[in-house]
């Protein structure tokens, strides 16, 4: 089985208006990333080329990315269970320098 390029768990996923989990997982893993709820069933997917990322202009924390999946807009908060100052920032930046690496458009 090969190594996920990103995966974080933790993860805060929402669709405006309602949050879809508090504790989600992103995964970017052979060229698709993917959304996934606490239990692992997947919220949605899409090949990491069609997916737009980028920071939220609308939030002035830096552990809040949005990705766009297949026409859908998803806010993704970052570090939603670990305390440490810091981990969701760099967890955002990661998974957006990702997502550009793999070949993903960057908003």
């Amino acid at each position: 089985m090969t190594e996920p390029e990103f995966s974080a768990t933790g993860v805060r996923i929402e669709r405006w208006p309602r949050s879809l989990t508090a504790a989600g997982e992103v995964r970017i893993e052979g060229g698709r990333l993917a959304l996934l709820t606490s239990y692992g069933r997947e919220i949605d997917s899409a090949p990491v080329g069609a997916v737009r990322a980028g920071r939220p202009w609308f939030a002035a924390s830096r552990d809040a990315a949005v990705a766009t999946l297949n026409g859908a807009r998803y806010r993704l908060t970052m570090g939603q269970r670990d305390r440490r100052p810091g981990t969701g920032a760099t967890l955002a930046g990661r998974f957006l320098e990702a997502v550009r690496r793999t070949g993903g458009a960057r908003d």
